[in-house]
């Protein structure tokens, strides 16, 4: 497995990282810094350097895309001309649909499959990478009706790999998730810290001191300016009709208040600490392996089709395999599913797209 990597800061890093201990795989690394390259190189997160990106990924099985979210578009499209045409291109961007509106008329655009892990750390840079980052981690994956299944098989095998839990949404449908459950507490957290700092130029400011759970909330204020300038902008219209049901949201928590009931108050706040817990319950659930096997046409689209339906019904693929008939007409598709409740829910959506499936006994 040979592995390119454009852009290798803290994501991009770990991704070699994690490529090399874990798939063996030889990473190549390409950044317009020469400072950045020489210490991904280091610290261990590339096996080699290349002085442009065509070299990086002109041998390349799957290219990585780690840049400003600003900079994907050009990125994922000098990857795609420069790359071979059994190579994978995908991206680690946080917001997938202005990425897929680019790439939409690209000749080579079957490769690109765009990505999303969420995962992250305090501190940023490649020196702060780390292998085991994406272990447990959610990963994005927008594949549409042009994305190559194979491509797709082998981008999902490589993420499960080394430690992540990829799972395919529709590309407008990631941006509107990812507006409510982490850029809107960006925008939160900023609104807090104005508020507070606005008390503290006052008089019956001085000595303010402020609590955990305020210290808590508002981690995230001010990150990375340039990088959350890019991202706030790119999903800006999403994030502001997010922004808008949370002003609504508020107005009705500060009537609450104003009424002064108590017993409503409570039960309030009893409703919040349910939500949280169902939505911690959710991130934890799981089980055993069940096999799914489908029979299906060998037609463009196909895999994207059922790993789409399947990421919008909230059922998580495990690991996939894919069968092609010799007469290259039909074929087999494998999937693995954590739970058997899950996988009855798989076989079921799966047959309403029309594909036969089956439930193996046992599981895997």
């Amino acid at each position: 497995m040979r592995v390119a990597v454009l852009g290798v800061g803290l994501i991009g890093g770990s991704i070699g990282l994690a490529a090399r201990r874990r798939l063996g795989a030889e990473v190549t690394g390409f950044d317009r810094d020469a400072d950045v390259l020489a210490r991904a190189l280091e610290v261990g997160a590339i096996d080699r350097s290349a002085e442009s990106l065509a070299e990086a990924v002109a041998a390349a099985d799957a290219v990585f895309c780690a840049g400003p979210v600003a900079a994907l578009p050009t990125l994922a499209a000098e990857a795609l001309e420069a790359s071979g045409e059994d190579a994978v291109v995908t991206d680690v961007g946080s917001t997938k649909r202005q990425l897929a509106d680019a790439i939409a008329a690209h000749p080579q655009g079957s490769r690109f499959i765009g990505g999303h892990p969420l995962a992250g750390a305090e501190t940023d840079g490649v020196e702060n990478a780390r292998a085991e980052l994406f272990e447990g981690a959610r990963w994005y994956l927008t594949p549409d009706d042009r994305s190559q299944g194979v491509l797709f098989d082998r981008l999902h095998r490589l993420l499960a790999d080394i430690g992540a839990r990829p799972q395919a949404i529709d590309a407008a449908e990631h941006d509107r998730a990812m507006a409510t459950i982490s850029h809107l507490p960006h925008v939160l957290a900023n609104v807090l810290v104005n508020r507070v700092a606005d008390g503290l130029s006052g008089e019956s400011g001085r000595g303010l001191e402020v609590g955990r759970s305020f210290r808590d909330t508002t981690r995230v204020a001010g990150a990375n300016p340039a990088v959350w300038a890019d991202i706030l902008s790119a999903n800006g219209a999403t994030v502001a009709d997010e922004i808008d049901v949370v002003i609504e949201r508020l107005r009705e928590s500060a009537s609450l208040l104003r009424e002064g009931d108590r017993e409503a108050v409570e039960r309030w706040q009893a409703g919040a600490r349910e939500d949280r817990l169902a939505i911690a319950a959710a991130e934890l659930s799981g089980g055993e392996l069940h096999e799914l096997r489908l029979a299906v046409e060998n037609r463009p689209g196909t895999v994207a089709e059922i790993a789409l339906a399947l990421g919008k019904a909230g059922v998580n693929i495990e690991d996939m395999g894919l069968f092609p008939a010799s007469d290259r007409r039909t074929g087999a598709i494998s999937l693995w599913i954590a739970g058997s409740a899950e996988a009855e829910r798989a076989a079921e959506v799966v047959g309403e797209l029309g594909h036969g499936v089956s439930i193996v006994a046992g599981g895997a």
